[in-house]
This record gives structure tokens, C-alpha cells and sequence, in this order.
């Protein structure tokens, strides 16, 4: 958990750095020549144009979101285990050296599923039944490991439309404010300013969509490892009952 904590707040200052960069290269870059805006010139102005105030959370929301799922994607694909090549090196070892050699190959193996292998034939000797209860259980916390974060990126999908459309109200607020003390309607006083507006729900939609896209893999994942781990612990039982019979 703490070293979890420790590249959020990594990402966090990563964040509060580039924004910084944001400013310091607005009034100090050249400006490029006319048709040779590079990308991330174009990324630079439009948040500019945004307004800092409202796309500096955006980009926040942004960058945890994806530190997030970058974490959980390397977290979920050093968990995948071949459990039938497991469940094979198992059943040998409890042929030829019994539960403590069983156990030494799940200490050696990495993944959930090793993990709740070596607390059912830890508990071996208390019966099946326990077996299974323990099984079951550390399953539960199994599961709970690789769904930690996910909380924290289905808020950030919610949270950036939001902002992007605060951002908006606020400045279509800020263009009939022109308006008024203008005392005109003409398209010039207000097309800047609905343009500035609307680019803060661009960018909120932007990021909740990208976030959206990486969520729903994750949750995949998740399901297809939860289904293995169930599939597995099944198959862990059945092979201590055979065990047990000989």
C-alpha cells in the first residue's frame, strides 16, 4: 500500500511540474512559423486557451488515472499464472513428496492463485471442509488486491466530465458578462469566449473517455483472473480428496 501511495504522489508532482513548464514556456517560447506546429505545440495552446485554472484538474484527473491503470495493468499481468501447468506440478508433488513438497511449489510460484493454493494445503491437515472455507477465503482477499485502485479511476471517469463542464458555465457566464457590459451582441465579443468555454468539456470528455476504455480492460481482467482462481480452487480440492483417498 505504501509503495502504491508513493507513485501517486510521484505522478502528482510530475503533474504540478508540468503545469509549471506549461507557464514557463508561455511567455518565454518563440512562436513557431506558420505551419510547422508540432503537437505538442497545439496541446500547449489549446490548454492555454482553456485556461490553466480549469485544465490544470483535468490533467491531474488525467495523469493519476492513467498511473493508476499503468500500475494495474503490470500488477494483473504478473498475476496470470498457467494454472494447468500448476495443478500438473502439484498433483506431482503430492504424489512423490507430499503437502510440504506442494507447498514449496506455490512459495516458488507468483500469482493469486499460487498464494491460495499454499493457504489450502496449509491447512490440509484440518480436513477438506476447512481447506475450502480457507480457500474461499483468501480468495476474497485475492480478489480485493486487484480490484484496488479501480474506485479511484471510475471517480476520475465521472469527476472529468464534470470539471469539463464547470469550466464551461463559468465561462459562458464570464461571456454574457461581456455582453453586458459591452451593451452588444456582436459574434466577435462572444466567439472567444464560448470557444475558451467549450474547451474544457472537450478536454473533461477526452480524458473520461480515454479512462473509460482502460477501465473496461481492467475490469475484463479482473473477471477472467477471478474465473481462473474459482476454476483452479475447484481443482485444487479435487486433487486433495484424491490425495486423501490414497
Amino acid at each position: 500500500m505504501k509503495k502504491f501511495l508513493s507513485f501517486l504522489l510521484v505522478t502528482a508532482v510530475m503533474t504540478v511540474g508540468f503545469t509549471s513548464f506549461v507557464f514557463a514556456q508561455e511567455g518565454g517560447a518563440d512562436a513557431p512559423a506558420a505551419g510547422e506546429s508540432s503537437f505538442h505545440q497545439i496541446i500547449k495552446e489549446k490548454f492555454i486557451e482553456g485556461d490553466p485554472i480549469f485544465m490544470t484538474p483535468l490533467l491531474l484527473c488525467f495523469i493519476l488515472g492513467m498511473a493508476i491503470i499503468i500500475e494495474r495493468i503490470i500488477y494483473l499481468n504478473m498475476s496470470t499464472t498457467n494454472t494447468d501447468k500448476l495443478l500438473n506440478d502439484i498433483e506431482g508433488a503430492l504424489a512423490s513428496g507430499g503437502v510440504d513438497s506442494a507447498k514449496e511449489i506455490c512459495r516458488n510460484t507468483k500469482g493469486p492463485v499460487a498464494s491460495i493454493f499454499y493457504q489450502g494445503l496449509d491447512r490440509e491437515h484440518e480436513g477438506i471442509e476447512i481447506v475450502e472455507k480457507s480457500v474461499i477465503s483468501y480468495g476474497g482477499v485475492m480478489m480485493g488486491n486487484m480490484e484496488r485502485g479501480m474506485i479511484w479511476i471510475s471517480l476520475f471517469i465521472s469527476i472529468a466530465p464534470m470539471l469539463g463542464f464547470f469550466g464551461t458555465v463559468v465561462g459562458m457566464v464570464s461571456a454574457f458578462d461581456a455582453i453586458e457590459a459591452a451593451g452588444d451582441i456582436s459574434p466577435s465579443l462572444v466567439a472567444g469566449g464560448i470557444k475558451v468555454a467549450l474547451l474544457t468539456t472537450l478536454a473533461g470528455l477526452i480524458v473520461a473517455m480515454i479512462l473509460q476504455v482502460f477501465y473496461n480492460y481492467l475490469v475484463s481482467k479482473i473477471d477472467s483472473l477471478v474465473n481462473q482462481m474459482e476454476d483452479a480452487s475447484i481443482s485444487l480440492i479435487d486433487l486433495l480428496v484424491k490425495h486423501k483417498l490414497k
